[in-house]
């Protein structure tokens, strides 16, 4: 049989299909990519910002966290000695993930008490680190924090290297290194910053960078760009979080300062892998109420620029 045209039926049928395929596929595709960029990022939450409350009821807690949006969770609160995180054993607290599909990327490790302990110490601690975020898929091992004692620039020479053996250890592994800034880093020691002598003296390779966007915004003469430009591709964890417009302290994500609109396109410079929300205190009601509000300012108004 043939159509008007002289085209068998089969013919006629193999054309449209191939017309309309031409003209489906694209769209297809286009919207699979959009769905691929959107999806690019997981949202974070650095769970710190609700420390206060999750050890009284971690299960409940982590359900609230998933139904405001939360996809990803950075860790405080891991015990090396009872192998627990936030008082669960590591099997337990990755099924509790698990069960409100959220997942660990990062957990920041209290590096800090071995500061000043011998090297085979600290080893050892790092051993039960990469134990324990490996059990739990994470990808980074944080080193979060120093002590006041800690803080000169003679101890910063010293941090350098046991960043750069702990970069080693944890990479053998398999998995990644990062350290994260707070205020004192961009202390000005006659001339001299903390921070800079991080950047300078630990390997690229085995240390990566965890940027707190707030602290820089409160305390570094740098910018967030300018530092990114120092080092690019090295930055491959942010903290975002905004400041009070009078206090300068924490506060939810749209009360404060901070223009995200300026700092989020420069993600694939930075080398922005994960991305965590947080908020150290200063809280408008409760540390729930303001992940709430910082979670639906930030997919309304600032998530279009990590696409």
């Amino acid at each position: 049989m043939t159509t008007n045209g002289g085209f068998t039926r089969r013919q006629f049928i193999a054309s449209s299909t191939a017309a309309i395929s031409a003209s489906i596929i694209p769209s297809m595709l286009q919207g699979a990519q959009r769905e691929s960029a959107a999806s690019k990022y997981k949202m974070g939450l650095q769970l710190f910002t609700i420390n206060s409350i999750i050890g009284r009821d971690v299960p409940g807690t982590l359900k609230r966290v998933a139904a405001i949006g939360y996809q990803d969770c950075e860790t405080y609160g891991y015990d090396p000695e009872k192998r627990t995180y936030y008082g669960m054993p590591i099997a337990a607290f990755k099924q509790t993930l698990a069960d409100n599909q959220l997942v660990t990327t990062s957990g920041h490790y209290d590096f800090a008490r071995y500061f000043a302990q011998p090297a085979d110490e600290l080893t050892r601690f790092v051993d039960r680190c990469i134990e324990g975020a490996s059990a739990l898929g994470q990808r980074y091992i944080t080193w979060p924090w120093l002590d006041p004692s800690s803080r000169s620039i003679e101890k910063f020479k010293q941090l350098t290297g046991k960043l750069n053996a702990i970069g080693e250890q944890v990479n053998k592994a398999g998995l990644g290194f990062a350290y994260h800034n707070h205020d004192f880093e961009f202390i000005d020691h006659d001339g001299q910053i903390g921070y800079d002598i991080i950047l300078k003296e630990t390997d690229p390779r085995l240390v990566k960078l965890q940027i707190d966007l707030y602290w820089v915004m409160h305390s570094s003469k740098r910018s967030p760009s300018e530092l990114f430009s120092l080092q690019p591709g090295r930055f491959v964890m942010w903290h975002i979080k905004d400041m009070d417009k009078v206090s300068r302290d924490y506060t939810e994500m749209g009360n404060g300062s901070i223009d995200y609109t300026k700092i989020l396109p420069d993600a694939s410079r930075a080398g922005l892998q994960y991305y965590y929300i947080e908020q150290g205190g200063n809280f408008a009601i409760n540390p729930m109420d303001s992940i709430t509000k910082s979670a639906a300012f930030f997919k309304k108004n600032l998530a279009q620029y990590l696409s």
